[in-house]
């Protein structure tokens, strides 16, 4: 795995190491000796996917609250998305910043996101679905978000939006 620094505080891309014969490939997407070495959360509590059948769908931008924050290692399994990442962390030298990423089933790629930022993607094909390795269980009372949209955060969407939840269209925007 090679981990290479974002902008945003925390928040790496990771490529895989493939190792080559003549079946194809095997690559380590998860190795929680190597997450505690760059002082990432190792710990795996949950895995959960993402289908959306529509170019142009967005989630997010979602996180869950104090005091069961989680951290994300994700993967796009099929198709493309635009992965947007924003720091909410109160006193980071990058709060309210943002910083997006191409992953793609074609990339490879992997985005680690650590505690106290929020998550949220752009759909660039149809049916693209996203593989999520998540350090705490699901409360859904602690879940929340901020606005897609908010002019604090200003994230340049590549696409038209197609599709979103009401939930999502609710969110506040960040109080700044």
């Amino acid at each position: 795995m090679i981990f290479r620094q974002a902008p945003l505080t925390g928040v790496y891309m990771i490529e895989l190491e493939p190792h080559f014969d003549n079946r194809g490939f095997f690559a380590r997407m998860w190795d929680e000796k190597e997450l505690r070495r760059y002082g990432l959360n190792s710990t795996l509590a949950q895995c959960s996917l993402s289908f959306n059948r529509v170019k142009g769908t967005v989630r997010g931008l979602h996180y869950q609250m104090k005091p069961v924050e989680e951290a994300k290692l994700i993967r796009c399994t099929a198709g493309a998305v635009y992965d947007v990442i924003v720091d909410l962390r109160q006193g980071s030298p990058s709060f309210s910043c943002w910083f997006a990423i191409e992953l793609s089933a074609e990339n490879r790629r992997t985005v680690y996101v650590p505690e106290g930022v929020a998550h949220g993607f752009q759909t660039l094909t149809d049916a693209s679905e996203l593989l999520y390795m998540i350090s705490v269980p699901y409360h859904p009372e602690l879940a929340s978000g901020i606005r897609w949209d908010d002019p604090t955060v200003a994230v340049k969407w590549p696409l038209e939006v197609t599709m979103m939840s009401e939930r999502d269209r609710s969110f506040p925007y960040l109080n700044v």
